[in-house]
C-alpha cells in the first residue's frame, strides 16, 4: 500500500485559512482579544486531549490574568463512579450503554463560585482561559476552540499509561477497562455534548500530530465536511497488533514494521477512524464520526438514516493471521440479547471475505453434526479452568479456506478465522460484543489471560448451525445477479437474517454501479488499480488501489469503476456492501 492510501487525503474545494504553528495560533488569539477589556477563551477538549501541551504551547504564552480548568465545574470522581456503576458493571469488557448528559455531572455550587470569580475578573478587566471538557458551559465565554480526537488515538493513549479517563484518575489501569469506560460512558457523553454545542464552536484545533497543530474556523471545517459527502473517499486506516496477528499487512502496506505483528486494520470504520481534509495543501485530521454527526442523511441515504440515525451501520476491517495464530473461538450476541444486556440497538452480524489464504488455512464455522449444547458448554468451561484443553476437532466444524471465498456469519454462529489467512471482515458496526469461548490457552501481550465470556456466549449459541446447515446457508452464497461483456455481478451475502447485502463485481471493462438507495462501502479485492468516475461528472475521478476500502455517499446515485494503470485490460474484482 502506498503512503497515499495509508493516509488518504480528501481535497477540498473550499478555500480556508489554516494556522499551522503554535506561535501563529497564539498571535491570532491575541489579535482577536486585544481591543476588548475583557475576554474569555474556552478551549473545549475531547477526553484524553494532551492538556499539558495546551498549557505550555497556547495558554501560558497568552499570559492570561486567570486560568481555570473545566474539571472544577463537576462533581468529584468518586460520585461520578457511583452514578455510572450500572453502566460500567464489574465486567472487564462489557457494560451498559450510557445516556447521560454532561450537565448531569455539574456541581452547581462549584459553577456558582467560578462564575463569581469570572465576574470579579470582568470588573478588573483582563484575559481569562478555561480549558477541558465542558469549558464552554460558562455563559461569559467569548471564543470557543474545540480540540478533537479520533477514537483510535484515544485508545492508544489509554494503553500508554499516561492518560486517565475523563475525571477518573485511573492512568495506568487495565486498558481494557479504560476502553470499556470510554465505549459505554465517556465517548457517548463527549459526542453528545460536541453535537449540542456545534453552533457555539468558533475554531477547530487538530493536534493529532502534536508537533504540527492546525487551527481552522469551524464553519470552514463544516463546509469541508459537507464536500466529503459529495464524492468517494477513504478513511485513514488504523493498524493494530494482536497476540494472534500476522505479517501480511506489514509486508503489503509497509506499516507497523517495528511491531511484533499486525492483527487488525480498521480501514472502514468512521466510529474509530479519521479523515484527512486537504485545504490547499494543508491537511487537517478529524474524527470521521463528525461526518456522521453532521451530515448523516446525505451520507447514509434516507432509508438507512431513518433506521440508524447518526450511526454508520457498515464496518470494514482486515484480520491478518498470515504466519500468525488462530483468532479466538467466538460468538456474537443476537439482537434481543444485545438490546437487553448492553443497551445497543443492533448487533454485530458479519461475514469473512478471504483476501489471501495458505493451502491449509481453515475457518471455524458452526458445530459438528450431533453436538449437544450442554456437552459443548461443559467442555468449554472445563477448558476455561485451565485443567484441560478444548477439543475443537470434536465440537467445531472446520472448512478449508481459499482465496475469494465468502462466509456469512449471522449472530449466534460460533466462528473463528484460523491462522495463515487475510480476512476482509464485513460487518454491522457494533464492535464491542464478541464473546470469546476459547482462546487456545494463551495470554495477551500484557501477560494476562485474554477474557473468555462463556456465560454471555452460552445463551447466544445457535447449536442448530451444524455442518450441513453451515454448508447450505453460510459458505460461498454466490448468485449471479447480472452480467455482460467483460463483467459479472454476484450477490454474495450476507445471510438473509442480516441487514447488509454484499455484491461482488468481476470485470475487465468499465462497470456501472447503482447505490441501491444506501451508502456503499467497497474494497478492491483483486487488481492493482481501478478508477471510480461519475457518468455525469459530479465528482473528480477517484483512484483506488489493491485492498483499499472506500465509501460512496448516498448522494451519489450511480458511478462507474474500471481497471486502470497497472490493471488496465486485466480482470479485477471489487466487493460492495450496502443496507438492504
Amino acid at each position: 500500500m502506498k503512503s497515499s492510501i495509508v493516509r488518504p487525503k480528501i481535497k477540498m474545494n473550499k478555500k480556508a485559512s489554516v494556522l499551522t504553528t503554535y506561535e501563529d495560533i497564539v498571535y491570532f488569539i491575541k489579535q482577536k482579544s486585544e481591543h476588548k477589556k475583557n475576554f474569555t477563551l474556552a478551549i473545549e477538549c475531547y477526553p484524553v486531549t494532551n492538556e499539558q501541551l495546551l498549557l505550555e504551547k497556547i495558554i501560558t504564552p497568552l499570559q492570561p490574568s486567570m486560568t481555570l480548568h473545566a474539571d472544577e465545574l463537576f462533581i468529584k470522581a468518586e460520585e461520578i463512579n457511583t452514578r455510572i456503576q450500572e453502566n460500567l458493571t464489574d465486567d472487564r469488557i462489557f457494560g451498559l450503554m450510557s445516556h447521560h448528559k454532561l450537565t448531569d455531572f455539574i456541581d452547581k455550587e462549584n459553577v456558582k463560585n467560578i462564575s463569581k470569580r469570572l465576574e470579579e475578573q470582568t470588573k478588573k478587566g483582563g484575559f481569562t482561559t478555561i480549558y477541558g471538557m465542558g469549558a464552554s458551559l460558562l455563559e461569559q465565554v467569548d471564543m470557543v476552540i474545540y480540540v478533537d480526537l479520533a477514537r483510535w488515538e484515544v485508545q492508544k493513549r489509554y494503553r500508554s499509561g499516561n492518560y486517565s479517563n475523563w475525571l477518573a484518575n485511573n492512568a495506568g489501569e487495565d486498558s481494557l477497562k479504560m476502553i470499556k469506560r470510554g465505549y459505554f460512558f465517556e465517548w457517548p457523553l463527549a459526542d453528545c455534548y460536541k453535537q449540542e454545542i456545534v453552533d457555539s464552536i468558533d475554531y477547530l484545533l487538530d493536534i493529532h500530530d502534536e508537533q504540527s497543530p492546525k487551527l481552522i474556523a469551524y464553519d470552514d471545517y463544516l463546509q469541508g465536511l459537507e464536500e466529503v459527502v459529495s464524492q468517494p473517499f477513504s478513511l485513514i486506516p488504523f493498524f493494530d497488533p494482536g497476540v494472534w496477528g500476522g505479517t501480511w499487512m506489514q509486508k503489503q502496506f509497509g506499516v507497523g514494521l517495528t511491531e511484533k505483528n499486525l492483527a487488525w486494520s480498521f480501514n472502514g470504520v468512521p466510529e474509530e477512524n479519521s479523515l484527512l481534509l486537504d485545504f490547499s495543501g494543508t491537511c487537517v485530521e478529524v474524527p470521521a464520526n463528525n461526518l456522521v454527526f453532521n451530515y448523516a442523511e446525505k451520507l447514509l441515504g434516507e432509508r438507512a438514516f431513518g433506521r440508524f440515525g447518526h450511526e454508520f451501520p457498515i464496518r470494514f476491517n482486515f484480520l491478518d493471521t498470515m504466519d500468525g495464530q488462530n483468532l479466538s473461538l467466538q460468538v456474537h450476541p443476537k439482537v434481543d440479547y444485545a438490546q437487553k444486556e448492553f443497551g445497543v440497538n443492533y448487533t454485530q452480524d458479519e461475514s469473512y471475505y478471504v483476501l489471501e489464504a495458505k493451502n491449509d488455512a481453515v475457518v471455524y464455522l458452526g458445530v459438528n453434526e450431533g453436538v449437544k449444547k450442554e456437552e459443548l458448554i461443559h467442555a468449554l468451561k472445563e477448558a476455561e479452568k485451565g485443567e484441560t484443553g478444548f477439543d475443537d476437532e470434536k465440537y467445531i466444524y472446520r472448512h478449508t479456506m481459499a482465496k475469494h471465498d465468502h462466509y456469512s456469519i449471522p449472530a449466534g454462529t460460533i466462528h473463528s478465522s484460523g491462522k495463515d489467512a487475510v480476512i476482509l471482515e464485513i460487518s454491522a458496526t457494533p464492535n464491542r460484543f464478541t464473546f470469546k469461548l476459547w482462546d487456545w490457552d494463551r495470554v495477551d501481550f500484557d501477560g494476562l489471560p485474554r477474557p473468555v465470556n462463556i456465560d454471555h456466549g452460552e445463551p447466544n449459541i445457535d447449536i442448530y448451525k451444524d455442518e450441513q446447515w453451515v454448508k447450505r446457508e453460510l459458505i460461498n452464497p454466490f448468485t449471479i445477479i447480472d452480467q455482460g461483456e467483460g463483467w459479472v455481478e454476484e450477490k454474495t451475502g450476507l445471510h438473509e437474517t442480516e441487514f447488509i447485502e454484499t455484491r461482488r463485481h468481476t470485470f475487465s471493462k468499465k462497470v456501472r454501479h447503482e447505490n441501491h438507495g444506501s451508502v456503499n462501502v467497497l474494497n478492491l479485492i483483486e487488481g492493482d488499480e481501478a478508477l471510480v468516475t461519475s457518468p455525469e461528472g459530479k465528482f473528480e475521478p477517484f483512484l483506488i488501489q489493491y485492498a483499499q476500502t472506500f465509501i460512496i455517499p448516498a448522494t451519489i446515485d450511480n458511478y462507474e469503476i474500471e481497471p486502470c494503470g497497472a490493471s488496465a485490460g486485466q480482470t479485477i474484482k471489487t466487493i460492495k456492501a450496502f443496507v438492504r
